[in-house]
């Protein structure tokens, strides 16, 4: 019963510590939370409830213009996946899509060139407002993140700076969706059903819609939660926790309501091997090229680039199947 499930809150603000036994309460909950669910609320004072409301401003600016002129920074013509997406363009089924929009923003890497798909710089609107309210929301967050890689480390019984030099230019994704007004939307189970592909996400939503599979294999509504964000375990946190947190499997329900959803996607830098860290016990997954993997899970479901597949342009090394990590009917709990 939906009445069962409560995420977990969990309080960062004593991050901000120097005391390291304050930390570690941090990494303790975080911990329980992450094995018990992989979904849970976040609070702190380090949030900026400003940024917030800033980025909701800026996106809905952005979105109320021409497809026309939206289409002017198509994903499709970047060189390192970023820009806007149009309804229609992302998949993770063939018979089916979201109806959703978005802007995705990327690093905005500036140094020498490398040739790395993600990795380079954003490409903007032509919009100062925009690059401006944008770019100090994702450096907020990735403040945030940082932190939270820290305690993660701690959760994971290494020292406390394992991933500091591990995400000193991470194509960590920003994508700022819109899914509009549809008087017709009628919901189907499990459509836009994923795990995300990185390590940990955080997720500002605007409005209810959002689900994630429980253990017991049933989808629950996440209720919005008042200055708070969202976060939940990524492919690559599972792999490097060993198995010890699982991503989770989450989809937006099909609803009428208009609504706006801002998750930040936190990886490991592009060359980073991801592999089990704790080398006390055996490992359960075979090492995994970070920005290998993210970039294949990437190109199985944007439009774009399953054409240059398609057509011999892009090929993909080492790619494994969407839906590969997560809940399975071997780790789910069912309950008579």
């Amino acid at each position: 019963m939906q009445d069962k499930y409560v995420l977990p809150l969990v309080d960062i603000s004593l991050l901000n510590s120097t005391n390291l036994d304050d930390r570690m309460q941090v990494a303790q909950a975080l911990d329980q939370a992450c094995k018990e669910v992989g979904f849970l609320y976040l609070k702190g004072d380090q949030f900026q409830p400003a940024l917030f409301a800033q980025l909701c401003d800026i996106a809905k600016h952005y979105f109320a213009q021409d497809d026309a002129l939206k289409m002017q920074n198509y994903i499709g013509k970047s060189v390192n996946h970023s820009g806007y997406v149009p309804i229609g363009e992302e998949q993770f089924s063939s018979n089916s899509y979201d109806l959703k929009e978005s802007y995705d923003v990327n690093y905005d890497y500036q140094g020498s060139a490398l040739n790395y798909p993600l990795l380079g710089p954003t490409q903007w609107p032509d919009d100062p407002a925009f690059k401006r309210h944008v770019s100090q929301y994702y450096q907020h967050l990735k403040a945030i993140g940082h932190q939270l890689f820290r305690c993660f480390a701690l959760a994971l019984e290494q020292k406390e700076d394992f991933f500091d030099m591990h995400i000193q230019h991470a194509p960590s994704q920003l994508r700022l969706i819109h899914y509009p007004y549809n008087p017709q939307a009628t919901d189907a189970e499990g459509i836009g059903a994923h795990t995300d592909y990185e390590c940990f996400t955080l997720l500002l939503p605007t409005a209810p819609g959002l689900q994630v599979l429980t253990k017991q294999g049933e989808w629950i509504d996440i209720p919005l939660l008042e200055n708070t964000l969202v976060m939940n375990i990524g492919d690559m946190m599972e792999i490097l926790s060993n198995g010890k947190y699982l991503a989770t499997k989450h989809r937006v329900k099909k609803v009428q309501q208009e609504r706006y959803s801002f998750p930040l996607f936190f990886s490991c830098d592009y060359d980073y091997v991801i592999q089990p860290i704790n080398t006390n016990e055996p490992p359960k997954y075979a090492p995994l090229a970070g920005g290998e993997h993210l970039f294949n899970q990437t190109a199985q479901t944007f439009h774009y680039l399953k054409q240059r597949v398609a057509s011999g342009e892009l090929v993909l090394k080492n790619a494994v199947p969407l839906y590969s990590f997560g809940l399975t009917e071997s780790n789910m709990e069912y309950t008579p």
